[in-house]
């Protein structure tokens, strides 16, 4: 589970931005969570949010 999770946080987050170092990569993390968690759909939620 913990796989399929970094695989699909570097597909949408981390690669959507290609020209991230990783000091400038660290800082967005915390928003990047926060969309992850509450915006953005999820299969196993029948591709619905968390909230």
């Amino acid at each position: 589970m913990a796989e399929a999770f970094v695989k699909t946080f570097k597909r949408d987050y981390v690669g959507s931005h290609p020209c991230l170092d990783a000091v400038t990569a660290m800082g967005k993390l915390a928003g990047w969570f926060e969309d992850y968690n509450e915006n953005a759909p999820h299969k196993r939620l029948r591709m619905r949010s968390f909230r």
